[in-house]
């Protein structure tokens, strides 16, 4: 297919003639779309799809026709419910017939070209937020990798996006028409992590009932994700270090060897070199990974990106919490930008999904952040309302209730900070969790009924290693 000058001629030339694909994908039944929801459900399958899509050339006619779908559909839409209609169906701004249309054809184009036009952080990064300098930087480095099959290792605090790095590493190869495959080293058990990475024969051990194929397998001519590799035992370092230099390996409970073509992308939270030094982390291994570094920068780095990071989020949960949140006041803009965000995006992501469910509609104001944002004297009054919210009975939090409880704590004159008394509390379970565990996180995380990157952010801010 020849490609126009400018892609959005195509939705406006009236000589425009649509190949068989796009014909076939003007043929959907457009009915369903009446109703402004489902048609934004159905919008929003094809935009996912397109977005991880979008890099492959060969599937750049498809994601045309797929495209010029959705826009029939909103024309279509846009035809019998009128402008009354559609200011109804665009949320608390409304917008005129040819804003919408246009709208949906800059989302078409974005999809199609695998850029987010109103993001502006460069071609091929449309799942990702930002346009800071550091963030600019680092999809530079990314593009410099489109025709190479290096090893990457990505550096970054807990919840800086290092998944989504990788992932954009592997659609900018010529690897993106395979497998992107996910480990997470340090959510799986050690005595399972072997047989997941290499696969196992059946009968190689107790509950081994069927031959299965491991992660590398599945990852052949693909890139294969090893998150927290940091985690990986001393023997499995090993085994992964073979790989990297032979690009072989034997599944558990066999003899036979079997090759592998597959890029390595690896990431981490800790200091790999201070881990050598410690002898819990091979030396040669490190060097094999670090070919490629990408040090991803914590969110306090890159303080001009929570603005449109915080814009994004708003729209996505006004979306899919069925919210009508208008933005955020500039008064609570400005604690949002002073915090420093020891959970990096991913807090920032919690606290705004929170911030929507909770607001519903309006604009997000001082009184609407969290404890941690807001004054001494206030906090107690927020952390009481905050375990109402995540579902204590009212009657529970009553002095009376917690009486055995005080009854094991004399409360002085001068009074307690209740924040301090329960974080205190809550590190005394976290300690003892870890103590019956012997520092297992994600048996640790299990006892206590937390997520394991949960407990791993509250012992980091707390700087408790073992």
């Amino acid at each position: 297919m020849n490609e126009p000058d400018n892609i959005l001629d195509n939705f406006t030339d009236p000589d425009f003639v649509p190949t068989p694909i796009m014909q076939q994908a003007e043929r959907v039944d457009h009915d369903a779309a009446v109703n402004a929801e489902e048609m934004d459900e159905e919008i929003s399958v094809l935009s996912y799809n397109s977005i991880f899509m979008a890099p492959q050339p060969d599937e750049r006619e498809k994601l045309l026709a797929a495209n010029l779908a959705e826009l029939r559909a909103a024309e279509a839409f846009l035809e019998e419910a009128g402008e009354a209609a559609a200011e109804e169906a665009s949320g608390p701004e409304p917008m005129t017939i040819e804003e919408k249309l246009q709208e949906r054809k800059e989302q078409a184009i974005g999809h199609v070209t695998g850029r987010a036009a109103t993001q502006g952080n460069g071609k091929g990064f449309a799942h990702i937020i930002g346009n800071s300098k550091r963030i600019r930087e680092i999809f530079g480095t990314v593009e410099k990798l489109a025709d190479t099959d290096s090893t990457v290792l990505v550096l970054g605090e807990s919840g800086t996006g290092k998944e989504l790095f990788a992932r954009s590493v592997h659609m900018h190869s010529p690897r993106r028409n395979k497998n992107f495959v996910v480990v997470n080293c340090g959510a799986i058990p050690e005595d399972l992590l072997e047989s997941e990475l290499f696969g196992h024969e059946k009968g190689s051990f107790t509950g081994a009932i069927r031959t299965r194929v491991g992660k590398f397998e599945m990852a052949h001519e693909g890139t294969i994700f090893l998150d927290e590799i940091g985690d990986m035992s001393p023997a499995l370092q090993v085994k992964l270090l073979r790989i990297l230099q032979q690009q072989e390996f034997v599944r558990v409970g066999s003899n036979q060897v079997i090759r592998t073509n597959v890029r390595v992308v690896a990431a981490t939270n800790i200091d790999l070199e201070k881990a050598i030094k410690e002898k819990r982390f091979r030396e040669d291994l490190y060097y094999r990974l670090n070919v490629i570094p990408i040090k991803l920068p914590p969110l306090r780095a890159r303080k001009d990106d929570i603005a449109l990071l915080v814009d994004h989020f708003i729209k996505r949960f006004n979306r899919s919490r069925n919210r009508g949140i208008a933005g955020v006041t500039p008064a609570a803009m400005k604690l949002l930008l002073e915090y420093e965000w020891p959970g990096n995006v991913r807090e920032l992501e919690n606290i705004c999904e929170r911030m929507v469910v909770i607001k519903g509609e309006g604009m997000i104001d001082v009184e609407d952040l969290p404890y941690q944002f807001i004054s001494d004297a206030n906090q107690d009054e927020q952390l009481y309302t905050d375990m109402l919210l995540v579902g204590a009975q009212e009657a529970d939090l009553e002095p009376q209730a917690a009486a055995p409880a005080a009854a094991t704590m004399d409360i002085p004159e001068t009074g307690i900070s209740l924040k301090e008394v329960v974080e205190e509390y809550e590190m005394g379970l976290i300690m003892q969790a870890l103590e019956k565990t012997n520092w297992v996180k994600n048996k640790a995380a299990a006892m206590l009924g937390l997520n394991r990157t949960t407990l791993v952010e509250k012992l980091k801010k707390r700087g408790i290693t073992r």
